[in-house]
């Protein structure tokens, strides 16, 4: 028995890596000539027309909203770090709010309020005397920049602001002892030591950025992700979007290399003896109008990437409360709370294998192959993750319609489950190794010098000690599936509409007070994990 039982690890490995790769696997087989059109010719033709729209608006937009979170999440970073003054304390977790708004539902707060028809633009004509509209498009190429740089700048903030309280103001009392102004300080030591943590940030925030469904879709920016959509849906041409979801996914690679390289140097950086060694090594204090202008850059963030879409999403519940959806509103919930509940528990079965195959054996390839895919899966976008998953289902129903299979992944709870296991298992094995760094290795020789089998040590060793990281695991997979958009909309069962799914339906066909209640919902249950992280960073600090 014991000799099967590697044997059968290792059939357990090969199945989790065949779940998790098929996706992306399928994706690079659409330029195999399997009976459809010449590989190639269906991008060259989109190269001629639409593709380089998508390639030159989702650069810019990327670009762009790299350019604004690197600025307001450094800054902000550097204020609450760096300085000294009233209300500080506050402000370091006020920062983390934005987290919990998913952007698409900052997108729809902010076209309520801004738009031709909005509660503002109404007033204004009516106040002054006023015709045609008076603000800018909200929904365009800088309103989408305006809403991803306010909503994903906390990525920014946490790495640069853990990049600089370890040793930033250590050198910076240093650099002042030798004569250094304070500007100096902040330009020739503080930020060089926190650009490798703001460039891991970017890639993390354009990573999000391409991914992103919900904001491009709903302000009609034609980008690889709504190309990708328009070409399964509108044109159904699987191979079209198949082929564009590569050239996103080459893309997201990229990234991904970027943010590894990033993450590298920031250990190199962060890396020696911290702030120990210098009781004077304080942050500098500020007052007066100092003080005012700390407060503004911590202070405007937070109002633009959370206070004000809050207001903007009661403003229909305070108004007007019958035209909100009372009563579908608890199936929705329960919709999103079920696909959430069984993703988390299914993806720390799979994340908890892992990690204790990686700590029983950690030499081995295809423990750390598996690891590698799975830790992939959440810089995949959504939209990749359900090209991938139906492109087999189309190949297979062209070659074996009674087979039937198409009925299994598609509109059925095993198919939208499958693409959450691909997309979040990444979310629950990061806590779950995090967990396993926390434990001695020692334990585990004791535990086998006394004769306890690889289950044992498990059970009785690993998993006492690891509770609080397989709940924050189950936490933050179920948020993310309550969230996530793309891959719900397309591959959830019939009459089982979600949060997310609603929210946007409802925005879609214009009927924005509607989509309050179910956004606001989705802001509560974003809210936990950003309550807990501000106080595991506050007990660190």
């Amino acid at each position: 028995m014991r000799r099967l039982f590697p044997a059968f690890r290792s059939l357990g490995l090969l199945l989790i890596a065949s779940v998790l790769a098929l996706p992306v696997l399928a994706v690079f087989a659409s330029w195999l000539p399997l009976g459809q059109e010449p590989t190639g010719a269906i991008l060259r033709e989109m190269a001629a027309t639409v593709l380089p729209g998508y390639f030159w608006t989702t650069v810019w937009l990327g670009l762009w909203v790299a350019l604004g979170a690197a600025v307001v999440g450094t800054a902000t970073a550097a204020a609450v770090t760096l300085f000294d003054f009233r209300g500080r304390r506050q402000l370091e977790w006020l920062l983390l709010l934005p987290l919990a708004m998913p952007a698409y539902v900052t997108a729809y707060a902010y076209t309520d309020f801004l738009q031709f028809s909005g509660p503002l633009q109404t007033w204004l004509r009516e106040s002054y005397g006023l015709e045609g509209r008076l603000l800018p498009e909200v929904r365009s190429l800088g309103g989408a920049v305006w809403v991803f740089i306010f909503s994903l700048y906390p990525y920014v903030y946490l790495l640069a602001r853990t990049a600089l309280g370890e040793r930033a103001a250590h050198l910076m009392e240093a650099a002042r002892l030798m004569g250094a102004s304070l500007a100096r300080r902040i330009w020739s030591v503080a930020l060089p030591l926190a650009r490798p943590a703001v460039a891991a940030g970017v890639a993390l925030v354009v990573m999000e950025t391409l991914a992103d469904f919900g904001v491009v879709s709903y302000f009609g920016i034609q980008t690889f992700t709504t190309g990708i959509y328009k070409a399964w849906l509108s044109m159904d041409n699987r191979i079209a979007a198949a082929q564009l979801a590569t050239c996103l996914l080459i893309l997201v690679v990229l990234l991904l290399q970027l943010e590894l390289r990033a993450q590298r140097r920031m250990r190199f950086v962060t890396g020696g003896t911290g702030r120990a060694g210098s009781a004077e090594a304080q942050p500098v204090r500020l007052g007066g109008w100092r003080c005012a202008l700390a407060w503004l850059v911590c202070g405007l963030p937070v109002i633009m990437g959370f206070v004000a879409p809050v207001l903007f999403m009661l403003r229909p519940l305070a108004s007007d409360w019958s035209v909100l959806p009372w009563d579908r509103f608890l199936d929705w919930a329960a919709s999103s709370v079920r696909l959430g509940a069984i993703t988390a528990v299914l993806a720390l079965g799979v994340a908890l294998a892992l990690a204790f195959a990686v700590r029983r054996n950690p030499q081995s390839a295809l423990t750390r192959g598996v690891v590698q895919l799975a830790s992939l899966g959440y810089a995949v976008p959504g939209a990749v993750i359900v090209v991938g998953l139906l492109l087999p289902v189309g190949w297979i129903q062209q070659t074996r319609p009674e087979w039937g299979f198409a009925g299994l992944v598609t509109a059925t709870a095993l198919g939208i489950v499958w693409a959450y296991l691909v997309r979040f298992c990444a979310v629950a094995l990061q806590s779950m190794q995090s967990g396993y760094a926390r434990i001695p290795a020692s334990l585990d020789d004791s535990a086998r010098m006394l004769g306890t089998g690889a289950w044992g040590v498990l059970t009785r060793v690993h998993w006492p000690l690891l509770r609080r990281s397989t709940a924050a695991a189950a936490l933050l997979v179920f948020v993310d599936v309550m969230k996530e958009l793309p891959a719900t909309m397309v591959l959830r069962p019939f009459n089982s509409d979600t949060l997310a799914v609603v929210a946007y339906q409802l925005a879609r066909d214009e009927r924005l007070g509607e989509a309050a209640l179910p956004s606001l919902a989705l802001v509560l249950v974003g809210l936990v994990p950003v309550i807990l992280l501000s106080r595991t960073l506050r007990k660190s600090a």
